[in-house]
């Protein structure tokens, strides 16, 4: 059961709970509030009659000549105070204490009714009329003063047990799924929250190994899933920050020697001039030309790691610039093919060139075919062949290099446009791993693509494609 669902249930069973300790609340205030716990009213009255009773008799009877200490009597045997008034409101007997009634008003002080009668919440006064026996005629009012008690009112209250139960057994209940409550979330969400900072401590330290593990499949369950998600892309990008740092080591190196070289060739060159080594002047310009072919492979070095650097920066320079097609690329591959054929490597030229019109920047377009061709000749030795081929394919212009060298492993061919990678397969051992990079950021500076097919033994096959305008 997930958290939602719990605690959807939960909550439904606090209600009830709630619901049913303040409907047994209401209850018991109605119970005494509204009914107040009173007795059947007709036999109320009727135990209030037979208090009054002998009172009454005495003073039909003897209302004319009343014995005031036998009256007296009578109303402390019944535990009652008796104000007996005329017709007129003047008072004629009082048995309480305070003898300072004199006169009442009729209008206001009689109450013939139970409930109209109450003065206090242990008394009630009533009136009852006084008759002759004789003559039947009303000679005045007796006004009783009656103790609750006495009347059956006073230690008659019912105390409802069941209300008092359902209320002790709720809020039982109540306190019982607060208990849950409590064990679910520190169970289910609080230690949980406790694990996850612990392995996010173990992030900050570096430590990535530690797979964050929990065994429900709730929502807490997808939290520690995303968590480890992001730990492990985390481990993915340090070991990648790490291997790029370590890559960016290796191509200073590399680099460094590989300019080195060619830098102490051209000394050694240049020391043999001066030194008059060279007997004629044919001699001299082979040493000229040695020295040329190192100083623009220093300068291939060169071009590639400052455009490695504005790579990084996010800054390599495309200006796109409306132009046909035929004669600016035939300006880049007649050079290129007549520098192929001196390594002795066949070079297959374009028999048609598509003269249509692109957007593009002709000295980056050059660095594109040049880095192919450069890397078609690492993997290609005396007597294979390249060749280029060039074609409009519906709105774009598509421009296949294909070599017959030893072709790319399988287990490189998703690297191959990383940077600093240079490959298992490189029979002459050169490169910076910069230039397949460098192409595929110009390509789609162009709004175009490229791809490559290749197999081991039989070559590889480069195709970009630039949109026509």
């Amino acid at each position: 059961m997930t958290l939602n669902e719990w605690t959807k249930k939960w909550v439904a069973a606090a209600l009830i709970c709630l619901l049913a300790f303040l409907a047994c609340i209401l209850y018991l205030f109605a119970d005494q509030f509204l009914n107040d716990n009173e007795a059947n009213p007709a036999y109320v009255i009727n135990q209030a009659r037979i208090l009054v009773s002998d009172s009454l008799a005495y003073l039909e009877q003897y209302h004319d000549d009343i014995d005031v200490t036998a009256l007296q009597e009578i109303c402390a045997k019944n535990d009652l105070n008796l104000l007996l008034i005329q017709l007129d409101g003047n008072v004629l007997f009082n048995s309480s204490a305070d003898k300072s009634i004199q006169k009442v008003d009729v209008k206001k002080s009689l109450h013939y009714d139970l409930y109209t009668a109450k003065t206090e919440k242990k008394f009630f006064k009533i009136t009852f009329p006084v008759v002759d026996d004789q003559t039947q005629i009303q000679i005045g009012n007796a006004i009783f003063l009656l103790p609750k008690s006495a009347v059956g009112m006073g230690n008659t209250k019912v105390i409802p047990l069941i209300p008092i139960y359902l209320i002790i057994l709720f809020s039982i209940l109540f306190c019982s799924l607060l208990y849950i409550l409590r064990q679910k979330m520190k169970k289910n969400i609080i230690q949980p929250i406790k694990k996850l900072s612990y392995y996010s401590e173990a992030i900050l330290k570096g430590d990535y190994e530690q797979k964050a593990e929990y065994g429900r499949t709730d929502e807490m369950g997808e939290v520690y899933a995303v968590f480890d998600q992001m730990r492990m892309e985390i481990m993915n990008l340090s070991k990648r920050r790490d291997a790029q740092e370590k890559a960016q080591k290796e191509l200073i190196t590399t680099i460094s020697h590989e300019i080195k070289t060619p830098l102490t060739t051209v000394k050694a060159y240049l020391d043999a001039i001066r030194d008059g080594v060279c007997p004629d002047m044919e001699s001299v310009m082979d040493y000229i030309e040695v020295m040329r072919s190192n100083t623009d492979k220093m300068t291939r070095l060169l071009e590639d790691l400052l455009l490695h650097a504005l790579q990084e920066l996010g800054q390599i320079s495309v200006n796109p610039i409306e132009q046909y097609s035929k004669s600016m690329l035939l300006d880049m591959i007649k050079p290129i093919g007549h520098y192929v054929r001196t390594t002795g490597v066949v070079f297959i030229e374009p028999t048609e060139i598509p003269d249509v019109l692109i957007a593009a920047d002709a000295n980056r377009l050059e660095q594109v075919i040049s880095n192919l061709i450069t890397n078609a000749l690492k993997h290609t030795s005396p007597g294979d062949s390249i060749r280029i081929q060039i074609v409009q394919e519906l709105e774009q212009l598509k421009i296949t290099i294909a070599d017959t060298g030893v072709g790319i492993l399988p287990q490189d061919m998703p690297f191959i446009f990383g940077r600093y990678f240079k490959g298992q397969v490189n029979a002459k051992n050169e490169g910076n791993g910069l230039g397949l990079s460098i192409c595929k950021h110009i390509i789609e500076a162009h709004n175009g693509s490229i791809s490559f097919k290749s197999k081991k033994g039989e070559g590889t096959v480069f195709i970009f494609t630039i949109p026509l305008c």
